[in-house]
């Protein structure tokens, strides 16, 4: 195939956000599959045109709930995410807010922290090049120090870095990056990024215990091998799946989660684990296991986002919040227990 042949020469080694392809990725399938989307975002976007009728504002409804779920087009996703997180609400109540954060004193162990962290933000991506031009990581640095400055409890975590990092590729603009992240981690992620991190090793277990309801055969083997949950799927939650899932797809995960909350990350992390049952029941020891689940993340089935997104809201079957808060009371008693 003459496109494989041009390797490194051809334009599409780097994706439409920045992100520079591996070597061994599969052109051919990309393009049949990306081919099939195009004519699903299309059709999705002259019907979320016609919802928004040129408006900036939303209502939520079964009917915005179902579109969300079938995918934003990327030119409405960041008004769409600000509208249904409360994010746009915020930002409008608190004119000035952030800059004035920028502005005020500074913590130099935060700033530090902050620092440190910017070159390893994306190093594959071209837009957070200290050699681009505009670079990324001027407004990923003064996102991340006004929301350190602003949420002093948490300050700064690794991994909020590369949360900040896509909602500056989506959005284009600071101000509403911040907005977003104070949306997911003040109130949509139950302290996940505290010093403590008990809203994380809580969730972790909720999976653990839904994976025994859902998926009992997976359980037993995790237990059997002395695996803990949180080997294999912190970065799922830390991360919410950015560099394990196709960007795409986290980004329709990302849809989801802006409009119905924490959920969704349990739905995604059981229809992999539901999906590639016989393949991760076919490991026979700790590394056998970690590795299975490092493979479930990659392939066709993840980067179909449109399929995916169908599955996810089918295979695990029903899962409210009630059923997910009662879990994090039992799981988050045996988090503080272990100490």
């Amino acid at each position: 195939m003459e496109r494989r042949e041009a390797g490194r020469d051809w334009p599409y080694r780097v994706d439409p956000y920045g992100f520079e392809r591996p070597d061994d990725f599969d052109y051919e399938t990309y393009e049949a599959f990306f081919s099939r989307y195009l004519v699903v975002l299309t059709r999705r976007a002259i019907k979320w045109s016609k919802l928004l009728k040129g408006k900036n504002s939303i209502q939520k409804s079964l009917k915005v709930k179902r579109y969300i779920r079938k995918g934003i087009p990327n030119e409405h996703r960041a008004l769409i995410w600000m509208i249904v997180s409360g994010a746009q609400a915020n930002m409008e109540q608190n004119p000035g807010y952030y800059h004035k954060l920028l502005e005020g004193e500074k913590n130099d162990k935060l700033v530090e922290a902050i620092k440190t962290d910017m070159n390893r933000t994306f190093p594959d991506n071209v837009k957070f090049r200290k050699t681009a031009d505009p670079c990324l990581q001027h407004p990923l640095y003064n996102v991340l120090v006004a929301y350190g400055h602003h949420n002093k409890a948490i300050g700064y975590c690794q991994g909020m870095n590369f949360i900040a990092g896509y909602l500056i590729l989506i959005t284009k603009n600071e101000e509403e990056s911040f907005w977003l992240l104070d949306a997911l981690i003040g109130r949509i992620l139950p302290d996940y990024y505290s010093p403590a991190m008990l809203g994380l090793k809580t969730d972790q277990e909720v999976l653990g215990e839904l994976v025994k309801m859902k998926v009992p055969a997976v359980a037993e083997l995790m237990e059997r091998h002395g695996v803990m949950w949180t080997l294999v799927v912190s970065r799922w939650f830390i991360c919410l799946f950015i560099d394990i899932l196709p960007v795409e797809t986290v980004l329709r995960i990302w849809d989801c989660l802006f409009y119905e909350g924490s959920k969704i990350i349990f739905r995604v992390a059981l229809t992999l684990i539901k999906q590639h049952q016989a393949f991760i029941l076919e490991a026979t020891n700790f590394p056998d296991i970690c590795d299975k689940f490092k493979q479930i993340t990659k392939g066709t089935f993840v980067t179909e986002c449109h399929s995916f997104m169908e599955k996810i809201f089918t295979d695990p079957g029903s899962l409210s919040m009630a059923t997910i808060n009662k879990l994090r009371e039992t799981c988050r008693e045996k988090v503080l227990s272990q100490g």
